[in-house]
């Protein structure tokens, strides 16, 4: 066993194919989910997301470049301000709220994208706190490393649509959180 550095006993393999002693590999992932030994995501990942919320609707009025023949899929998140937990930079410290929206073509794979995504927020992935990259504030809520487009025209630099490849990307950021 790699991690105890023994023979293997009552062993345990992850779908990478590593091969742990049970004990051994059940402790390393209840502090993190993922190989001890290649870093695959076993399971999904949680984050340290503070509560919010995020729903979502369709606007079949607004139709994103690049999905004109579709309506777009509007997803609004929200977090009041609050105290950081053990988890973030500044435990203890006042945090600042914000509230985002972001867009989506509600064609078939928009609606797949809409479920992982509220997957990705029900394990506290989308967002954390921070330093915010655009304003400089800090100890605010931040996103946390899976893009949205949260404009619906500006092209890829632009936060916008169209962006070709931004539901693959979208789909690889997902993927390597174990949001699949």
């Amino acid at each position: 066993c790699s991690i105890c550095i023994s023979e293997i006993t009552d062993p345990k393999s992850l779908p990478c194919k590593h091969t742990f002693c049970r004990a051994c590999v059940d402790t390393a992932l209840s502090y993190k989910s993922q190989c001890p030994m290649c870093n695959t995501i076993v399971g999904e990942l949680k984050g340290n997301q503070p509560p919010g919320r995020m729903d979502w609707h369709t606007d079949y009025g607004t139709r994103l470049p690049g999905y004109e023949n579709y309506g777009t899929i509007v997803i609004n998140y929200y977090f009041s301000s609050g105290t950081q937990g053990p988890d973030h930079p500044n435990p203890g410290h006042h945090f600042s709220g914000t509230s985002r929206t972001a867009y989506l073509p509600n064609n078939e794979e928009g609606r797949e994208f809409v479920q992982l995504l509220k997957r990705a927020f029900d394990n506290r992935l989308v967002f954390t706190v921070g330093t915010s990259v655009t304003t400089g504030a800090t100890d605010t809520v931040v996103w946390n490393d899976i893009h949205h487009k949260t404009r619906v025209y500006g092209g890829a630099s632009g936060y916008g649509y169209p962006d070709p490849g931004y539901l693959a990307r979208l789909r690889e950021e997902l993927a390597t959180k174990g949001i699949k």
